[in-house]
Order: C-alpha cells, then sequence, then structure tokens
C-alpha cells in the first residue's frame, strides 16, 4: 500500500542559487589559478636551464656582491623609489622554466609591486640560439620606454620563436613595429654595440654571482631558491616586515 508521508526536506538545500554557483565557480578558478602557480614553482628546481659557462674561480667577496646583483642602470620592471625589498630574476627569454614561472612573478608583482622593486637581469644561455637576440629586442624596447611590453611579448610569444636555428631578427623587429616603436631608433639599439655589451655586463655579472642556470632569483641581494609560490610570498612578506 503506497504511503501518504511525503518526503522529508533536507535541513540544508544542497543545490546553489543562481548566484551561488557563479560564486563557487569564481572560487574554484581562483584555485585552480593557485594550485597552477604553485606546480609551476614546484618544477623550476628541476627544469631550469643551465649555462654552459665556467663559474669564477675565487667567491665574490661579501661587500661587492650585492653591486653585482643589481647596478645603478639595471632594467626595472616597477617604478619604485623608496623600496626597501628588491627582487632579481636573472632570465632568458628562450628559457622554457622562464616561461613557465613568468605568469606567478606577474603575480607577485600585482600584489607587491607598490613596495618591492622587481628587476631583470639578461642571462641568455649560449645553448639558445635567438637568445641574445631576444634580448637584445627587449633592451631596445626599453631604451624608448617599453621594457615590459616587449618584456611581456617575448614570454606570450615563445613559442614562436622559441628553440628555433632559424635567426628571428625579422620577426622581432614586427614585434617592435605591433608596439609603436619607433623603427629606426630600435634598429640602431637592436644593432648597437653598446646594447650587446649592456647584456654581456648583465651575463658576467651573473657568473660572478655563481648563477648557473634560469631562472635565478636574488632577493635584497641573497640568492633565494623558493619551490612554490608561497615560500616565495613568506620571504617578501618577512623582507618587508623587516
Amino acid at each position: 500500500m503506497p504511503s501518504n508521508q511525503k518526503p522529508k526536506k533536507p535541513i540544508v538545500d544542497e543545490r546553489p542559487e543562481p548566484g551561488e554557483r557563479g560564486a563557487r565557480r569564481t572560487i574554484i578558478l581562483i584555485c585552480a589559478v593557485l594550485v597552477i602557480s604553485v606546480v609551476i614553482f614546484g618544477i623550476i628546481q628541476a627544469s631550469r636551464q643551465p649555462a654552459a659557462v665556467v663559474e669564477p674561480s675565487t667567491p665574490v667577496p661579501t661587500e661587492t656582491s650585492g653591486a653585482l646583483v643589481v647596478r645603478e642602470d639595471s632594467r626595472r620592471l616597477n617604478d619604485v623609489p623608496d623600496a626597501t625589498v628588491t627582487f632579481v630574476e636573472f632570465l632568458d627569454f628562450e628559457c622554457e622554466a622562464c616561461a613557465a614561472v613568468f605568469p606567478a612573478i606577474e603575480q607577485l608583482r600585482q600584489t607587491y609591486g607598490d613596495r618591492v622593486s622587481f628587476v631583470i637581469r639578461y642571462f641568455p644561455l649560449p645553448s639558445h640560439f635567438n637568445s641574445e637576440r631576444a634580448a637584445r629586442a627587449v633592451e631596445a624596447a626599453a631604451q624608448q620606454g617599453e621594457l615590459e611590453a616587449m618584456y611581456t611579448k617575448m614570454y606570450q610569444t615563445q613559442t614562436e620563436w622559441g628553440e628555433q636555428q632559424i635567426p628571428k631578427d625579422d620577426l622581432f623587429r614586427q614585434y617592435a613595429q605591433e608596439l609603436g616603436l619607433d623603427l629606426e631608433q630600435w634598429d640602431a639599439a637592436y644593432n648597437s654595440e653598446a646594447t650587446l655589451q649592456f647584456i654581456r655586463n648583465d651575463f658576467n655579472d651573473g657568473v660572478a654571482l655563481g648563477v648557473t642556470g634560469t631562472p635565478t632569483f636574488f632577493l635584497n641581494a641573497e640568492l633565494i631558491s623558493p619551490e612554490t609560490l608561497d615560500d616565495l610570498t613568506t620571504m617578501l612578506d618577512q623582507a618587508l616586515a623587516e
């Protein structure tokens, strides 16, 4: 005989309202981004690209190492004149590990960009055919005040030119045109011996500091090896609190 009892209504209706569904999707997306960032940093130690260089035979004196990490003319991604914390990355634009960690670095810049100075140092690895050309392209753009734009462009387009044994000068010039740069000035800077020397000075500083691959990070002149994004945010928070 059929029961006349109505089914019991659950104490809490687990079906989310439309607005709740959207909020949950947003939370899931944020969590996914954080997980990806952690994974990216987790693989850096395994995927760092080694440099085919000879390390210095004698240690760099402590009093001079700070000057080698950041020079007065080093390229800065942001302008924080009174920053007490400086984050430095020795990078190679053709390095896949550098490209993989790029989104996480951008996330850090969004969070700490008003308090921390973010500095890049060119460290083009000899094993990467177009790496030095890419650094010249970025530096030539920097001389027109467009460092960040070309820096970003290189990582966003790495699959178009990376790991190829064909000179990509024309492609990099196309990027300069797309960014609205003065091509005559860019050409002059790209082919300038001074630009090449600037990049090699960065590289030589890295070698003197013991940099053996990319990316390599320094925080206030101290070499750091974060394994996760949380590690790095903790280091930045501690440095800011000092």
